[in-house]
């Protein structure tokens, strides 16, 4: 819909020309102020970028940008005062049994809200300040979803949507939904909600309904076709139902520490099961009991072999996986959220459980058992063996550095026969052998052409050579690791190929880790499975993901060349 913005971008143009025409330097400052305000808001609505007014989780926009927007805001405000003076339906209307909508919210409006036993509020608005009903006194559960005025919140906003309502209802509570003069982004919404409900009924009937109440409702005709494209693609679900898997011992028993935290941020938007491994009961049991009573996710709370454990139950199944990163490296959550999880993982992981989209991801089977990240021989197996519980409870991630650092220094070279998917076998001298579908780049043995992409159907293979001193080779894989997915595939110290199929054998038995955990083999056979795991990932990663997804298809060509 382009009438909004080309209005802002209209009034912008009006007011740089008075810029360029007085003389007085005040009005010029204030024209300037007035254009800059009202072209930026232009540029918003071109990107649909709510968040350029900064709208906080308690409703307050910052008061640096109501400075900088102060001409649109105080226009704005001012047609808002205009039009609800004008407006003859009620501020705040039953559409439903304990479901209302209305207009932007007063102190005068409290009353009304005590009278109907409103206990949450849904509010849409982007570009106004909500009153701060912690302040006020009031028991109310507040949610701010910013949308710009005339246009349509993003899917991952109407899946928040539609569980936090869902959630509350289930509860016994009534909502209200509002936005500027809960005319048009309160409906799509309230609407989105009634279809999850009554997928039986028609966007025009649902619409209908509402007007019926509210006659001032209205959907233009952009935000009608989105509505109507959700729910033809079945996409206006209540999706839930989750088990929540915890790992009380993970990291410094880090669940303990965290669990308020955790349930305080995810209980408003899901039905939770709670579920804590023991000896007795890990990961994997608790995530097939999980899977027969079918939830729309399952969330894995603890480091990456809780993850693994709870992730090799998912593997080829439409249930998503949630993780929730309590451990000491966090490798797979790390890849799949960014650096985020390092500087808050509770919050960054979280946000993704509640804001995130669902991401298609490629996984492994070593031996028959599932791989998310890497099987690692020589430096990796030896570097997992060093950093023992005890180290890692006093070191943490450093207990790691020590025992890579110890593996450096100890540099014992092994032998192994190493077959490609049907190419035929080379032996490899090596310290170091990787085969990665997933690494970070702290998972510095794997970045033999940059961070692994888990999502290109592709196993990385790197190994080091034996003609370089180790140290030399582990500078080179970190430069490569800062770079994105480097080429050429061969440097002096290090060695990279791609597969679909690796097969490992040796003179001798084969120590290697899986996921972090030791194992021993007479041979590795190590298996690429495309797109078989769900996962919730940040919408932004998501979104770089996607557009490396050509860069994907490409690599695959390049290796069926290369087999033919």
């Amino acid at each position: 819909m382009l009438l909004q913005p080309n209005l802002y971008f209209l009034i912008a143009a009006v007011f740089m020309f008075f810029t360029v025409v007085t003389v007085d330097n005040y009005f010029r400052w204030a024209w300037l102020w007035t254009s800059v305000s009202f072209f930026l808001v232009s540029l918003a609505y071109i990107l649909n970028r709510p968040a350029i007014f900064r709208k906080r989780a308690d409703g307050t926009i910052p008061v640096y940008i109501r400075w900088v927007f102060w001409p649109f805001l105080w226009a704005t405000q001012l047609f808002n005062a205009i039009a609800r003076s004008r407006d003859q339906v009620p501020a705040v209307q039953e559409i439903e049994p304990g479901l209302f909508l209305a207009r932007r919210l007063f102190p005068s409006d409290i009353h009304t809200l005590k009278h109907h036993n409103i206990c949450a509020i849904l509010d849409v608005t982007a570009e106004f300040n909500s009153l701060n009903w912690t302040l006020l006194g009031e028991d109310i559960d507040y949610l701010n979803l910013p949308v710009l005025d005339h246009s349509i919140p993003s899917i991952a906003q109407v899946q928040r949507a539609l569980n936090w309502i869902h959630t509350h209802r289930k509860d016994g509570n009534s909502v209200v939904v509002h936005c500027a003069l809960g005319r048009g982004r309160s409906v799509f919404l309230m609407a989105a909600y009634l279809l999850s409900q009554h997928p039986e009924k028609t966007p025009a009937g649902v619409i209908k309904l509402i007007k019926k109440v509210r006659k001032s409702a209205h959907l233009n005709k952009k935000q009608f076709n989105k509505l109507s494209e959700l729910h033809h693609k079945k996409r206006l679900v209540v999706r839930n139902t989750a088990w929540l898997i915890a790992n009380p011992v993970a990291g410094t028993r880090q669940w303990e520490q965290s669990k308020d935290q955790i349930l305080e941020m995810l209980s408003p938007y899901y039905d939770l099961t709670i579920r804590t491994t023991t000896s007795d009961y890990n990961g994997s049991h608790w995530a097939k009991r999980a899977l027969s009573k079918s939830p729309d996710l399952i969330i894995a709370c603890g480091g990456d072999g809780t993850v693994a454990e709870v992730a090799q139950e998912l593997v080829n199944t439409q249930v998503k996986l949630g993780i929730i990163p309590l451990g000491t490296a966090n490798a797979l959550s790390y890849a799949l959220c960014g650096v985020g999880v390092k500087i808050n993982p509770i919050e960054t992981a979280c946000l993704a459980l509640i804001e995130g989209v669902e991401s298609r991801i490629d996984t492994a089977r070593a031996n028959g058992e599932a791989m998310l990240l890497l099987t690692g021989l020589g430096f990796e197996q030896q570097m997992i063996e060093k950093a023992d519980r005890s180290k890692k409870n006093d070191s943490g991630q450093f207990a790691y550095l020590q025992g890579l650092s110890e593996a450096v220094s100890d540099n014992v070279i092994k032998h192994y026969e190493l077959s490609i998917d049907e190419e035929k076998p080379i032996v490899v001298k090596t310290q170091s052998l990787t085969v990665a579908n997933a690494a970070p780049v702290t998972t510095l043995l794997a970045q033999g052409r940059g961070a692994p992409d888990l999502t290109d159907g592709l196993l990385d293979v790197t190994w080091l050579s034996t003609d370089k001193a180790p140290i030399l080779s582990l500078v080179e894989l970190m430069g490569h690791g800062l770079k994105s997915r480097v080429a050429p595939h061969e440097y002096d110290g290090v060695r990279h190929t791609t597969a679909y199929r690796v097969r490992i054998t040796s003179n001798d038995s084969i120590a290697y880790v899986l996921d972090g955990e030791e194992r021993e083999a007479d041979e590795l056979v190590i298996e690429i499975l495309p797109k078989s795991l769900s996962v919730l990932v940040p919408a932004k990663i998501e979104s770089l993901r996607g557009e490396g997804a050509e860069r994907g298809v490409s690599l695959r060509r390049d290796k069926n060349n290369e087999t033919e």
